[in-house]
């Protein structure tokens, strides 16, 4: 019991610590994510005010600064709450004999890190893809991920704003991905991470990008604004549900862009009545009264 309660309050601690030197600027400038985001934010905030889609939407749009407070906690706060209790279950693994690599179907680590990275990158984003499908699809998860869909206006800020139970549940899938087809995460993952964030980030920013004819790889800010869309394609419980790529709603068909006016309403039927501040959109997915 005592190497569990160690293991916990170590994890705990050592993530608020990097955290503070992330801050401080004491740790390798590849691996700070912190500013990476602010860095990251700022560029695709200044380019939706230099290039913006929807003209008469303000800078500061509705719900900026609570999607702003969302990419911290989730990103930070969240995980710092949230590391003790994923390195319990990384030692309860252990003491049954299962460690990174043991569940590996196969080792690429002699392969050439660009190659890594690329599968690394690919099989997150499947994985990610494959469970926001599960969010839209089961009443009981789409309870919590409508957090998401409540953005009435669309920015880089919006990317981040969800609600922490989603981290329960794809942090664990991404994380048996990675054990079952790698055994490890590659050195360089930093690499995917940043990218996933400014994918991410652009998917929601109010800049018209379709990418021309990588559209059909990489997704895009005309193709994700109707994943948001208030009304939707009738019998579809969801469309366009790709996190960085497109391939794989245009393989399971579920993409989805009827035109690219920018112009459509957003968010979900009854939202009206959903919780518009950030303590009751976290407490709302635990009732059992629904909207």
């Amino acid at each position: 019991m005592k190497e569990y309660l160690d293991a916990f309050i170590d994890a705990f601690i050592g993530t608020i610590d990097w955290t503070w030197q992330s801050i401080l600027f004491e740790v390798p400038w590849y691996t700070n994510y912190f500013w990476g985001l602010v860095l990251i934010s700022i560029v695709i905030w200044v380019l939706e005010i230099l290039f913006p889609w929807r003209k008469d939407q303000s800078i500061f749009r509705k719900d900026f600064w609570l999607d702003a407070f969302y990419m911290f906690f989730n990103f930070f706060l969240f995980a710092i709450a949230i590391s003790g209790f994923y390195k319990l279950l990384q030692v309860a693994f252990e003491d049954l004999g299962i460690k990174e690599n043991s569940l590996a179907l196969f080792n690429p680590e002699g392969w050439p890190i660009a190659l890594q990275l690329v599968l690394f990158f690919v099989v997150l984003d499947f994985v990610q893809w494959f469970t926001h499908t599960l969010l839209h699809r089961y009443a009981f998860l789409w309870k919590f991920h409508k957090v998401h869909h409540s953005v009435k206006e669309m920015g880089f800020a919006a990317h981040l704003r969800y609600h922490w139970m989603e981290n329960i549940l794809y942090k664990p899938l991404k994380t048996f991905a990675v054990m079952i087809l790698f055994g490890f995460e590659p050195e360089q993952a930093y690499i995917v991470h940043f990218i996933a964030i400014t994918i991410g980030h652009l998917n929601h920013s109010n800049i018209k990008l379709t990418w021309g004819p990588f559209k059909y790889i990489l997704n895009n800010p005309v193709m994700h604004l109707y994943h948001h869309a208030y009304d939707l394609p009738e019998g579809r419980y969801g469309v366009n549900f790709g996190i960085s790529l497109s391939l794989w709603d245009y393989i399971f068909k579920t993409n989805y862009i009827p035109e690219d006016s920018g112009t459509i309403a957003l968010g979900f039927h009854g939202d009206e009545t959903f919780p518009k501040d950030f303590i009751r959109q976290n407490t709302y997915g635990f009732k059992k009264k629904d909207v």
